[in-house]
């Protein structure tokens, strides 16, 4: 048993003196995992998609088709109303410019003419529709006469660091704005949300909407110069969750 044990540390010394002789080869390193890289996006099949992915495109796509029918509907509507009234009708163009700072983020933007829903995008997430800084809201034919247009804007507070607290509250902005589309005429109307006040104005005391009303005969249309101001503000802020 000794002559065992003896002979297994002589074995042992001899490996430890050859192993550290110079020139010796040096134990092969392991094998570096390699790492495969991500997919492409475009490339994945919807079928290979996460179910949360997916979901996310249909309500994309679902969106913009809602969109699409309620601007259509809107405009056989405006169209129909000018066959029934005669003359040679009028037209309008509405467009909304994103003004806010960085504090408000856009997530919900909705335009109806005359109770009819023209235009409308949600963006819950926060995080693509506050970069569109402007918006073509309608364009095409409208009865001549008196029209309403009601916006609703909302926004969430968005802050870093000791701000962040903003991302938890939510503020809708609600604009009313009435004008008189002239026979023959083309009434643009520009609205744009934007924050007054100063830097003591309370946060949910900030965001506005004001339209700018111009109306000029369709050859003049491109020369048009924008005229004074016409605030359709009524901010309603609601703090939540």
């Amino acid at each position: 048993m000794r002559a065992t044990t003896t002979g297994l540390l002589i074995s042992s010394l001899f490996a430890a003196t050859a192993a550290a002789q110079p020139g010796a080869a040096p134990a092969p390193a392991p094998p570096v995992p390699q790492t495969e890289p991500p997919p492409d996006p475009a490339s994945v099949r919807p079928e290979e998609m996460p179910t949360a992915v997916r979901m996310r495109r249909l309500e994309q796509k679902t969106q913009a088709l809602k969109e699409r029918a309620w601007q259509l509907k809107a405009r056989v509507q405006m169209l129909k109303e000018q066959m029934i009234g005669g003359g040679v009708g009028a037209q309008s163009l509405i467009a909304h410019a994103n003004e806010m700072g960085s504090s408000f983020r856009l997530i919900k933007l909705i335009y109806t003419l005359d109770g009819t829903q023209v235009f409308v995008r949600t963006d819950e997430t926060a995080d693509n529709l506050y970069k569109t800084k402007s918006f073509d809201i309608f364009t095409g034919p409208i009865a001549p006469g008196n029209h309403t247009l009601a916006i609703v804007a909302t926004y969430r507070g968005h802050g870093y660091g000791v701000f962040e607290y903003l991302s938890k509250y939510t503020f809708n902005v609600i604009g009313n704005q009435t004008f008189t589309a002239g026979e023959g005429k083309v009434t643009k109307i520009d609205c744009r949300g934007h924050e007054k006040g100063g830097p003591t104005t309370p946060l949910e005391k900030r965001p506005a909407i004001t339209c700018v009303i111009t109306q000029v005969t369709p050859e003049r249309a491109a020369e048009a110069a924008p005229a004074a101001p016409a605030p359709a503000t009524t901010p309603a802020p609601t703090p939540g969750q």
